[in-house]
Formats: C-alpha cells, sequence, structure tokens
C-alpha cells in the first residue's frame, strides 16, 4: 500500500495525542445514580474517544459525508461514505485544473483493522450492479458478506463479498413503487441480517415508511410492516411535531436497524425521536423516546448493542442533539448519554451511523465531521 509522508505539523500533533492518549468522557450530569443500576448493580458503560484512530489516509485521501459504519467477526470496521458531496476546496486536487495538492476522494468503501490501520478499499465499480451516489447504511453478516443501502434515487440493497464481489440485488435501480410494493424499495437506509434464519430486515425509510424483511440467500420478498406493527400508509399526514404532539401512527424516517440475541427488533425512527421494538413477525414490543421535542432531522439516527452476553444496553445516534443516548434495554429508560456539537475529538456533528465490537467499543460515523471516531469503554456494561 501507498504511504505519504505526514506534514511537519500533523505529525507534532499526532506524537501529542499519542503522549496525552484518549479523551476522557465523562458520566452526564443531573443523572440519578439509583436510576441507572442494572440487575447486577453496575451502571451504564462510560466511554473515552481514541483520538489516534483511525490512522491517516494514504495519498492525500479524505472521507465524505459517513453513511455507514460496521464492524465484523474479527472486529474489522467497515465505513460507507459518500465520495461525491465534498466541494471543490475540499477536492482541490481533482478540479481541471487542479487548484491545489490535496485532496481526493477516498474510495466508497473502507476496512480497517481494529487498530485503525486501513486493511482494503473498494471503488464502486463492478458488472451486475450500479454503485450508489450515496451508498447509505452498512451490515457485515454471519457469513462474512457486506450489505449496503442506498439512497437519492437508487432504490437498492446491494449485497457483496468482502473482496467486492457482487452477490445480489435487492429491488431495482431508480424504481420504487411504494410501502405495500413486494419487489421495490424506497430509500433503503440499513439493514440487519438474522443469522440464525438469513432474513435481511431493511430499514426502508426514505420515500416509504416500513420494515422489510427479504430471503437473505434469494432475495424473495417475505413480509413488511410500519409503526406499531400497523399497515404502513404512504397518505398518512404526521401530526405537527413539538413537545405536546402526539405520537404519529405511521414511521417518519425509518433510518437504523438492529436484532438482538433474544430475537427482538429495535428500529430507529428518525423524524419521530423514538425507537420501536419488533418481534421479527412485526409484532410490536414497546417504544422509547429521546428528546421527544426534537424539531430538524429528529433524535433517532441508527441503534446499536451493547456487547456483554444480555446485551444490557441500547445505543442510539443523536445527528440533532450530537450526541450518543444509552439507553437500559430491559425498559428502554434513558440511563445515560455522551457528546456535544463540535469538531474535537469526542465532541460531533451529526452522528449518523454506529456499531458496537466484541470488546465493547464504539465507532461513531458522522455525517458533517466527515469522519469516523472509536470510543473505548471505560466502564463495560
Amino acid at each position: 500500500m501507498k504511504r505519504y509522508a505526514i506534514p511537519f505539523a500533523l505529525a507534532a500533533v499526532v506524537l501529542v495525542l499519542a503522549m496525552v492518549g484518549p479523551f476522557i468522557l465523562g458520566e452526564p450530569e443531573g443523572l440519578n445514580p439509583e436510576a441507572t443500576e442494572t440487575g447486577s448493580g453496575e451502571g451504564p458503560p462510560t466511554f473515552r474517544v481514541d483520538a489516534g484512530w483511525p490512522h491517516p489516509l494514504p495519498d492525500n485521501q479524505i472521507l465524505g459525508t459517513v453513511t455507514g459504519v460496521a464492524v465484523d467477526d474479527r472486529d474489522h470496521v467497515w465505513v460507507a461514505h459518500a465520495t461525491d458531496l465534498q466541494g471543490p476546496r475540499e477536492l482541490g486536487a481533482i478540479q481541471d485544473p487542479p487548484i491545489s495538492e490535496c485532496c481526493y476522494p477516498a474510495p466508497p468503501i473502507l476496512e480497517f483493522g481494529p487498530d485503525g490501520e486501513l486493511l482494503r478499499t473498494w471503488d464502486g465499480d463492478g458488472e451486475g450492479f450500479q454503485w450508489p451516489e450515496v451508498p447509505h447504511g452498512t451490515f457485515v453478516d454471519h457469513n462474512g458478506h457486506l450489505w449496503v443501502g442506498s439512497i437519492e434515487g437508487h432504490h437498492q440493497v446491494l449485497k457483496f463479498t468482502q473482496s467486492g464481489e457482487h452477490l445480489l440485488s435487492i429491488g431495482r435501480y431508480e424504481e420504487t413503487g411504494g410501502s405495500h410494493d413486494p419487489e421495490l424499495l424506497g430509500g433503503p437506509a440499513d439493514v440487519w441480517v438474522d443469522p440464525e434464519t438469513n432474513e435481511a430486515f431493511i430499514a426502508d425509510g426514505y420515500g416509504n415508511r416500513r420494515v422489510v424483511v427479504y430471503d437473505g440467500e434469494t432475495g424473495e420478498y417475505l413480509r413488511h410492516w410500519g409503526a406499531y406493527g400497523e399497515e404502513p400508509d404512504d397518505e398518512y399526514e404526521h401530526p405537527e411535531r413539538g413537545p405536546d404532539a402526539e405520537p404519529s401512527r405511521q414511521f417518519g424516517t425509518v433510518h437504523g436497524i438492529v436484532g438482538s440475541r433474544d430475537g427482538l427488533l429495535y428500529v430507529a425512527d428518525r423524524t419521530n425521536n423514538r425507537v420501536q421494538v419488533f418481534e421479527q413477525d412485526g409484532t410490536f414490543v414497546a417504544e422509547a423516546f429521546a428528546r421527544p421535542e426534537t424539531l430538524g432531522s429528529g433524535s433517532a439516527f441508527d441503534v446499536a448493542l451493547s456487547e456483554d452476553p444480555e446485551q444490557t444496553f441500547l445505543y442510539l445516534a443523536d445527528g440533532t442533539n450530537q450526541k450518543i443516548w444509552i439507553f437500559r434495554r430491559s425498559d428502554l429508560e434513558v440511563v445515560g448519554e455522551f457528546g456535544q456539537g463540535g469538531r474535537q475529538a469526542g465532541h460531533f456533528l451529526r452522528p449518523h451511523m454506529l456499531d458496537v465490537d466484541s470488546q465493547g467499543n464504539l465507532y461513531v460515523g458522522e455525517v458533517d465531521n466527515e469522519r469516523v471516531q472509536k470510543f473505548t469503554p471505560e466502564r463495560s456494561p
């Protein structure tokens, strides 16, 4: 792999960070300690940011808006980003004529090792599929296959080997048919595949208002449902948002999805500021809200589960309030939070997608800061 020389000033910064170590993120102020206790008597995990992760990219490459983060069973971190959304000042080297030495867009898919070393990239080209302008949401399944969602009119979920060989497309390029169409997707924002059944659960939330399920091998349609396990209604008008608003009976933007070891499915309904919980057949179980008065893009971007055997905690990325919420999974009570708006290490600007590795490290991809940050647990569940 080709590498480039780090400028002296940057090298000095890296050296200082290495000497100082990760920045510690404290527990949120105002939390009642009794309310944070789990059944084992321990509170929620706390995290510190690893400011040296990942390593700098080679050849003057930079990330664009990070729209997908997934961890595989080797604790390798897969990152998807949109290369076409960076402006000419960031991508001066590819302008005609070039306006600067820097920078070049990194390939849209990158694989990092646990220590942050870049291991592999894809360029998005290949036969039998159309690469999305905005890849959105990634997942590595139990067979090591990488799934990639899409928005911006692409309307497909794509499945690949880790070397980039195309295996399956669900949906059809530039075709959509509403929330009841069994073959066509809207804007599939995220994917989770059950390791027991190999069913692919898709958060079909841009344009459509549903969770839709396909066979992970054949792409055969199996079932779908809307908010509260009810029929999705594309004509439904959501109630006016605000602190006193009634919960919407339909999904707003189905944006993130993850399954638990005990067979439940957690869905981030972004603009409705909530997480809804289902059985895998679509039966509604419960819901929880994060800052329900939040306007704009909403507070529920993506969900991940802690890596202890009971998966005690649910992590929720909030790309409007610029933080990560920590819920106790047993009763969906908020027991912690961390982060604030900003560009420094440990701060966020539009945290968008997240995932957890086998050691409990949390990886958060940001849209506006165009980066992925690693947070290591100070206290594990």
